[in-house]
């Protein structure tokens, strides 16, 4: 039999599947990013963690390499990456030419199809202590960032590098931050790049360890984001209920005491354990999802921080998957928002926006399929109707 139905038949059928699919997709996008690492044996294969990102609407997602199976499986989504070097290549990439063979091999190709926005140059390298490495970071970004201007990209892609926050010698208060004095002969020329070139100061931000180190002084309900009395700067009479934020203004802090003020400070990494050695304080399920959960509220609010409350925070949480290969104590290896089988380590919320198919018992596996197939076929009429 022929099929007559008109096209308004078919609009009116894609406005029902949305009313059924609302309880499992949230079709705005969320506001946070995600580390996606691969430091596993077991993790999905990357066509299916597209499916896995677009069912939860993330639209920003950061590498630690450029991995091309990520960066193909990702075509013509609507997903922006960071990519990374890693500090093992910084040594060759402060010779322009290999710098920008790098780029033309493992960028360019995929530019046109998947979008590319950032290139992170290193990551905590000045918590190494390897002194060459350190001298190799900003003649490093220098070539990348020459290359890209070489090739037309510099304004589609931006370079920068992500710290761990112990480059602070002082936090505490917020507005007394400042860097280690050791690292300033080689932070002051870096943060001139970044206002040079508009690229963002990123820092790697966990108060875990800072409850887990001292955890009789440092209040869970501060570091959760829990209701608590909060901390109070005395220079600015600004009152920081939570630790990350109090950490976010003591980087713009020392980084304003070097004369810049128009850097913007970015959260490259932040995170709770859900599982720890037995010395790791508060490494729990519990905490993982009260920290995570809170923190996606707050990100959903466009909050800024107390010195700098038009600025909305701008976070890539840490991580997608918990990565069974990664060294060190147990906590490095339970930081996942999920497990390799695509089931949640914790609730916080997401399971709204993941298919059924993916989070289900295979008890009910007929009808999850049914609902997951409406929910992928209308996710990509969406796209299509929007084109």
């Amino acid at each position: 039999m022929a099929n007559n139905r008109s096209p308004s038949f078919f609009l009116t059928l894609l406005f029902h599947l949305l009313t059924i699919s609302a309880s499992f997709v949230q079709i705005s996008s969320l506001g946070f990013g995600i580390n996606y690492g691969q430091i596993a044996n077991n993790l999905p294969s990357p066509s299916r963690v597209v499916l896995l990102i677009k069912s939860l609407n993330v639209t920003r997602i950061k590498l630690y390499d450029a991995d091309p199976n990520v960066l193909l499986a990702f075509s013509n989504s609507n997903v922006q990456f960071v990519v990374g070097l890693g500090n093992e290549y910084l040594a060759n990439m402060t010779n322009p030419s290999k710098a920008q063979s790098w780029i033309q091999q493992h960028l360019q190709p995929y530019l046109s199809q998947t979008k590319i926005t950032c290139i992170t140059v290193g990551n905590e390298v000045f918590n190494t202590n390897d002194t060459q490495l350190i001298m190799n970071l900003l003649p490093a970004m220098q070539s990348v960032h020459g290359a890209l201007v070489n090739l037309g990209l510099d304004q589609q892609v931006t370079v920068t590098t992500a710290h761990s926050f112990n480059i602070l010698s002082n936090s505490y208060p917020p507005s007394s931050g400042s860097f280690r004095q050791d690292l300033l002969q080689y932070i002051q020329p870096l943060l001139a790049f970044h206002s040079q070139f508009n690229s963002p100061f990123l820092i790697n931000a966990y108060p875990f360890f800072a409850y887990k180190d001292n955890p009789s002084e440092v209040s869970l309900s501060y570091v959760l984001f829990e209701p608590n009395p909060g901390s109070i700067d005395p220079n600015t009479n600004l009152n920081y209920d939570n630790m990350l934020y109090a950490q976010i203004d003591a980087v713009y802090a020392a980084i304003k005491m070097l004369g810049h003020t128009d850097i913007e400070v970015r959260i490259s990494e932040t995170g709770w354990p859900s599982k720890g050695d037995t010395n790791e304080i508060g490494a729990s399920p519990e905490n993982a999802a009260t920290y995570n959960g809170n923190l996606l509220k707050r990100i959903e609010q466009k909050q800024g921080t107390p010195a700098n409350p038009s600025v909305p925070i701008d976070i890539y949480v840490f991580a997608l998957f918990n990565e069974n290969l990664k060294p060190g104590p147990a906590s490095e290896r339970n930081y996942g928002l999920y497990y390799p089988d695509g089931t949640p380590v914790y609730n916080i919320g997401l399971q709204g926006f993941l298919p059924e198919m993916v989070i289900a018992s295979s008890s009910n596996g007929s009808a999850v399929n049914f609902l997951a197939c409406i929910i992928t076929c209308f996710i990509s009429a969406w796209e299509l109707l929007r084109l």
